[in-house]
């Protein structure tokens, strides 16, 4: 992404997930181990506190690459039933069961901007039209 600043470009990368590192690893034998030993990790996301980590699907791993899924190839020609100011519940990926507000409806990319409140800080999420769904 780039900002002005003074006039100049500059090249200023965004956090989607702060916070989180996503690892391509097979995990058997010592790996689970040594990522858990490096500094600040304190553990996976799983099901189960402290349980074995979940593997993303394809779809939001695809999602997160900002690939082009199946789904919006498929739903191109549709209109887009969401406006800004709407309130949402996401239904699919990381974040499915929360709840948000639609800042801003991106038709080119097909995606929306929802304002969700995680650990009580407002965070915006770039959402596809299939993620979400109105309350």
């Amino acid at each position: 992404m780039f900002k002005s600043v003074k006039g100049k470009k500059v090249n200023k990368e965004r956090v989607y997930f702060p916070g989180y590192i996503m690892i391509k690893a097979n995990l058997i034998g010592e790996i689970p181990h040594i990522i858990k030993s490096v500094t600040n990790v304190i553990g996976f996301l799983g099901e189960t506190k402290g349980g074995e980590p979940v593997p993303l699907r394809t779809s939001e791993v695809n999602r997160m690459l900002g690939k082009v899924d199946e789904l919006t190839l498929t739903t191109d020609h549709i209109a887009i039933p969401f406006n800004s100011g709407e309130n949402v519940k996401v239904i699919d990926g990381p974040f499915n069961g929360f709840n948000g507000t639609i800042e801003k409806v991106n038709e080119e990319k097909r995606k929306i901007e929802v304002m969700v409140k995680i650990f009580g800080r407002k965070t915006p999420l770039e959402l596809s039209y299939m993620q979400v769904e109105k309350l």
